[in-house]
């Protein structure tokens, strides 16, 4: 049976690699033995993922992004361009770790803007909205929208990506209520 996946001749792919179905692995590419690539995913040009990393359906990663050991995208999750993530709270070229890496989780539908860095040991919440260049050093609510240097809460976002206002509806007809600093879709 011929792969129900697409892989750019310029790309590896190691042994022990699961690929789902639709998924396109474009131009110069390398895919590391043990890693998950769910359905439907999208791996533009120069993208690494590493030994052991999990990927969800529907998975956008846009040109120049490396997905660490560690790091774990659930489903539709979007990488802009050149993102970044880390895996090692302190590296040190002289004090290797081992594969003992900080684990770091990117939750369903949400999105890192082009540039910004995710430092590992945190998760970013469902839905999430991460602006161009942010730099994330602590836990992301679900549905927060960040940014800056270090990356500060600026607002709320619906699940199709636009701003809510204070009334927390948004114009595509999704609501949702906040109570003790959590957005819920009602």
């Amino acid at each position: 049976m011929e792969n129900q996946y697409f892989v750019h001749e310029s790309s590896y792919v190691d042994d022990n690699v699961t690929i789902g179905a639709g998924t396109k692995i474009w131009h110069f590419c390398h895919i590391q033995k043990g890693a998950v690539l769910g359905e439907k995913c999208s791996l533009g040009q120069n993208v690494n993922i590493a030994n052991n990393v999990r990927i969800g359906n529907g998975v956008r990663i846009q040109n120049n992004v490396s997905v660490y050991e560690g790091v774990e995208l659930e489903d539709n999750v979007f990488c802009g361009p050149s993102c970044v993530f880390t895996n090692v709270p302190t590296p040190r070229a002289h004090f290797p770790v081992h594969g003992v890496y900080t684990r770091t989780l990117v939750k369903e539908g949400a999105s890192l803007g082009a540039n910004c860095t995710v430092v590992c040991g945190h998760t970013v919440g469902r839905s999430a909205l991460i602006a161009a260049g942010a730099v994330v050093t602590k836990d992301v609510p679900d549905y927060a929208l960040m940014a800056g240097v270090p990356a500060r809460q600026i607002g709320w976002v619906c699940e199709c990506g636009a701003k809510l206002d204070g009334s927390l509806e948004c114009h595509c007809g999704r609501k949702y209520s906040l109570s003790d600093d959590k957005l819920t879709k009602i």
